[in-house]
């Protein structure tokens, strides 16, 4: 901390060959002066023109980028197992001269790559789309004036202004601070911010103990100043770590259980695989066309489109949540936001309109008196132009811009300040060190009343009494206190003792008219709303009760401190915490989520960075500062709870919609696979060809990508689900043997009522398995009464009954012939119908005793963080996209949220 600190070098920007790398080791040795010669730059930075060849030459400063690519999204189509041994056994048949069997295995093949790729192609367009709107921008000189620029296009050589809650942009040597401090956790692992200057550090010096540099991905954790640019992207520090993790991304909980299903499907595939290949052999059946036969019921069993259903399904709901104004920084992030239990959240802006309106200022005795307003406005870090606050902490720009401050402007313009001990969160103050036209010299400090007063020689009784009585009424309240300073040229926080209290400030911030029913809304979704807010308690309990919400104990920092191990305790019959720090955040959160619950965290400010990081589901606003937009996985266009709630419907709405196609896939097309293992110990033939296995596969397929427009129950809804692998294991196992039963109802009308050959076999049960195992969808998808207590999407009834219509038509074409079908009796279609019916019916009594029977598991175990998380999710910000490297724009002058002396933060 202390005085701004200025190293002024003028220096001409040099055309030419851009100047040689200059890593942040050896800059941190060398003077301003020379690094600066070096990078052929100067304190005003480079020139447009300048800065544009050099951006053309060392490329884009980034450690990732991402474009939606076709040839990647086929590969990933390719890398399974089944369907590549598949295709090589298809290719040596033809060899054997089964040339027509293997045309059309391939062909099929080739029809359900395509499905899966143009259906996944699409999704990561809009992923794609999704990357480019999310932008991280930083103030930079360039021709000596700032200008708003995407980090993505900074170059060495490249002047950057850094303010309080910024993520570093790139690898800078400073040439100015002011206070600055800099949180170099995700690089060194040391909690503790680390303390900049501009001097020269010895050489061989750590990277850890580089003082005189600001490092890319660190967080601006106090102060101010600026750096010019000696390493971007790949050449920077962090950038070399984030490389060295590779693009892989930790996964998400959604990932994990998709993931653990797969698993589930492919020992499932493995053993009915084996088993039916082992018995067709026995049975001296040709051991090509067994084989064929084996990998393709290995093929039908395996969730071949499932990522092309999730895809389309994430790709839909992050359309659907962008048009809510909700922004997910990766799809996968949506399935996740659906898990939530808790939402810690803070009060303003979200209980609260957050837009603060100054009421009046008392002095020591509480009576009203104008002297701590201009005390307030001498001691108000709010960026001002033309006499208009444009930026800075709320509570500041709302003292600024009162009709009550402009009586003050004589006064004001009487006062100089020589210095500024700018706000941070453990002091939660701020002091200026000021001067009149009489040469008369002050400390004046303010911020919260709790820690200011305890500064203070003495507090009046009448003043105490004012205080209890604001905080009663839910109003924010500033605290304000003066010392003399004769002689005094620069402050330190030592000088924030000893102080004379002259008043206080009252702001009113009235509840958000829609709070009361979002929170409401998210009650009704089952997510238990807590409130974390550096105010007092008394006005956080206040704003909460006229919410509705009960505040049951208020607990505060102290508490916390107090309860330890015991913290979970606590979190059990508290809602509100007040005037806690950001490490009791984190705490909190952490403490939490043992607790087996889904944790999302909603803050804007730079203290909320450390519990963003620590919950499931990090959220944060469009207006947040960089270092909380960096931390959040989900970003709100508006901080409003009811858009919150949107994104949390949002996303079980698309979970319940995978877990529809999932439970299709493990039991009636399970059923169907584990009766053609059955078929093939009593006949003589193989009872389905392998093409046709195929095409029933991709048909089936075909009308389950319409799973994403179906509607959802609300009882599905209204709880957080999650992946329960033990629910789709006894799912599969009681439905599955329910369609195997019709299956062998089938062949047995196949071979003595019809008196079917292999041809007409073949026909009747792939006509009768696609129609039941795409139709059961109807009563699968819901608990309740299918049609007539739940509807499903029009497209879901459309692609279904088309899909039964083309498997019942296609024998009877010459695409059938081709196929290996033939026409079916017309009293084949009466008994088919009848099965169906009678199939869905048995599959609606089990489904009401499966549900009453089944049994829910306990609280799921809390999910660990890989390690890399932290750089994976910070690298995010420097990835580069083609649409977002545009030249340099004016800035809008914008301050961080999180300045000021607001007594909230």
């Amino acid at each position: 901390m202390g005085v701004a600190v200025t190293v002024a070098v003028s220096g001409r920007p040099r055309s030419g060959a851009v100047p040689p790398p200059l890593g942040a080791v050896e800059a941190a040795g060398l003077g301003v002066p020379d690094v600066l010669t070096r990078l052929g730059s100067g304190t005003q930075g480079l020139a447009e023109g300048e800065a544009a060849r050099r951006l053309g030459i060392v490329g884009a400063n980034a450690v990732r980028s991402y474009r939606a690519r076709p040839w990647p999204v086929l590969l990933s189509q390719l890398r399974s197992p089944l369907l590549i041994l598949l295709a090589v056994t298809a290719l040596a048949s033809a060899f054997l001269g089964q040339v027509s069997d293997a045309v059309i295995i391939g062909v099929i093949l080739v029809a359900s790559v395509g499905l899966g790729f143009a259906n996944e192609y699409k999704a990561a367009k809009t992923a794609e789309a999704l990357h480019s709107s999310i932008h991280h921008r930083c103030v930079v000189r360039r021709d000596g004036h700032p200008r708003d620029l995407d980090v993505a296009g900074l170059v060495p050589g490249d002047v950057v202004d850094l303010q309080l809650g910024q993520v570093v942009p790139a690898d800078l040597r400073l040439l100015d601070v002011a206070g600055l401090e800099c949180d170099e956790s995700v690089l060194t692992g040391e909690s503790m911010p680390t303390e900049k200057s501009v001097k020269p550090v010895p050489a061989g010096t750590p990277l850890a103990e580089l003082t005189s540099c600001a490092l890319m991905g660190t967080v601006v954790r106090a102060g101010s100043g600026s750096g010019v640019v000696v390493a971007t992207g790949g050449a920077a520090e962090f950038g070399r770590i984030a490389l060295g993790l590779g693009q892989r991304q930790p996964e998400t909980e959604f990932q994990v259980g998709l993931r653990k299903f797969s698993l589930l499907l492919v020992r499932v595939a493995g053993v009915l695989t084996g088993a039916i290949f082992i018995i067709n052999v026995a049975l001296h059946k040709p051991v090509i066309d067994a084989l064929l036969f084996s990998l393709s019921i290995a093929v039908g069993i395996s969730p071949q489109l499932l990522p092309a259903v999730v895809s389309t399904s994430l790709a839909a709901g992050s359309r659907q949540l962008a048009r809510r104004k909700v922004l997910v920084k990766r799809l996968v992030c949506i399935e996740d936001l659906g898990d939530v239990d808790v939402l810690f959240t803070d009060k303003t802006g979200t209980l609260t309109e957050g837009s603060l309106r100054f009421m009046r200022s008392t002095g020591p005795d509480g009576r009203a008196d104008e002297e701590p307003l201009l005390l307030g406005l001498i001691c108000n870090e709010a960026v001002v132009e033309d006499g208009r606050a444009v930026g800075g902490n709320p509570l500041d720009v709302a003292l600024w811009d009162s009709p009550a401050a402009a009586g003050q402007q004589a006064a004001l313009a009487r006062c100089h300040r020589l210095a500024t001990l700018p706000f941070d969160h453990e002091r939660r103050l701020v002091s200026v060190l000021t001067e009149d036209d009489r040469g008369h010299r002050m400390v004046i400090t303010k911020g919260a009343p709790e820690g200011l007063l305890k500064r203070c020689t003495s507090v009046p009784t009448a003043a105490q009494t004012a205080l209890d009585s604001e905080f009663a009424a839910g109003n924010r309240v500033i605290a304000v206190a003066t010392k003399e300073a004769a002689g005094q040229s620069s402050l330190t926080p030592a000088d924030e003792q000893d102080l004379a209290f002259r008043g206080i400030l009252v702001f009113l911030d009235p509840p958000k008219p829609t709070a009361r029913a979002a929170l409401q809304r998210l009650a009704g979704l089952g997510v238990t709303v807590k409130i974390l807010t550096g105010d007092n308690p008394a006005v956080a309990a206040k704003v909460c009760a006229d919410l509705g919400l009960p505040p049951g104990q208020v607990a505060t920092g102290a508490d916390i401190d107090r309860a330890g191990d015991r913290l979970a305790d606590l979190l059990a019959h508290t809602t509100v915490f007040a005037r806690v720090s950001p490490e009791h955040k984190a705490q909190i959160v952490a403490a939490q989520r043992a607790t087996g619950t889904d944790v999302a965290f909603l803050g804007d400010g730079v203290n909320d960075a450390i519990a963003l990081h620590a919950a499931d589901v990090g959220i944060s606003v469009d207006s947040a500062t960089d270092v909380a937009k960096d931390a959040a996985d989900v970003l709100l266009l508006e901080k409003d709870l009811d858009v919150l709630a949107d994104g949390v419907m949002g996303g079980r709405q698309i979970f319940a919609n995978t877990i529809k196609y999932v439970l299709m896939g493990t039991s009636s097309n399970f059923g169907n696979m584990f009766s053609a293992a059955g078929a093939s110990i009593f006949l003589a033939f193989l009872p389905m060809l392998p093409s046709q296995i195929l095409l029933n596969n991709l048909l089936y397929d075909s009308s389950q990508l319409a799973i994403p427009t179906d509607e959802v129950d609300p009882e599905l809804v209204a709880q957080p689900t999650r992946w329960d692998l033990g629910f789709i294991r006894k799912f599969m196992l009681f439905f599955g043997p329910v369609s195997s039963v019709f299956d062998f109802v089938t062949f047995g009308i196949m071979l003595w009522v019809f008196h079917a050959g292999p041809v007409l076999f073949h026909t009747g049960w792939f006509v009768e398995s696609l129609a039941t195992q795409t139709l059961v969808i109807f009563v699968i998808r819901t608990r309740r009464i299918p049609f007539f207590r739940s509807r499903p999407s029009v497209p879901l009834v459309l692609a279904a009954f088309a899909v039964v219509i083309v498997g019942a038509v296609l024998p009877f074409t010459p695409l059938g012939h081709v196929l290996g079908f033939g026409p079916l009796p017309g009293p084949f279609f009466l008994a088919l119908a009848g099965i169906v019916v009678c199939y869905l019916l048995l599959i609606e009594i089990g489904k009401f005793w499966f549900y009453r029977l089944y049994q829910a598991p306990a609280a799921a175990e809390p999910r660990h963080r890989t390690a890399g998380f932290r750089v994976h999710r910070r690298a995010a910000r420097f990835t580069t996209h083609t649409l977002r490297l545009a030249r340099g724009r004016p800035p809008v002058r914008q301050m961080p949220a999180s300045l000021g002396s607001g007594a909230d933060r």
